[in-house]
């Protein structure tokens, strides 16, 4: 596998997740991308390791890169608390459910892009949303969808943020 690429989108309001990821070979593109990402900080972008709690991290390994500035604690809490827990949870049973297969855990990493809106408040729905919008960014990922002909079916539809 050289790398696939997830996408998905759940939930409403403030705590909307969006799911960005790429799935890939450690000696790869994505493998290139996962150690830039844990590299290469800045201020507003720290990006994380997915655990499932401390000292347990995710097999593949995951790192979330933030997809909006961190501009306080309580965003950063949020990215470090119900969305870390929701992306880890999501990669776990994607391998339990064998969407991601087992015996590649180890040679795959994942690179996950996560919204956080700054004026999210419900730390609740902030994990189902990006639990579910992983989970769906995963299959999309591994099933390579959509295919060429689901895209071009739906190449008209109206874009929900397009704003006019």
């Amino acid at each position: 596998m050289q790398f696939y690429i997830g996408e998905a989108l759940d939930g409403d309001g403030n705590e909307i997740a969006h799911i960005d990821l790429m799935i890939g070979s450690k000696d790869g593109p994505v493998g290139v991308a996962f150690a830039n990402a844990l590299a290469n900080q800045s201020e507003g972008h720290t990006n994380l390791l997915a655990v499932l709690a401390p000292n347990v991290a995710v097999k593949p390994a995951t790192v979330m890169v933030t997809k909006v500035t961190i501009k306080g604690m309580k965003q950063a809490v949020q990215m470090f608390g119900p969305a870390q827990a929701a992306v880890a949870k999501a990669v776990a049973d994607s391998v339990g459910d064998g969407v991601i297969p087992a015996d590649q855990a180890e040679s795959l990493v994942i690179v996950c892009g996560v919204f956080i809106h700054p004026e999210a408040e419900d730390n609740k729905k902030i994990y189902d949303y990006n639990y579910s919008a992983t989970k769906m960014a995963i299959v999309n990922a591994m099933g390579n969808k959509p295919s060429a002909d689901e895209m071009l079916a739906q190449k008209d539809v109206d874009h929900p943020f397009k704003g006019f």
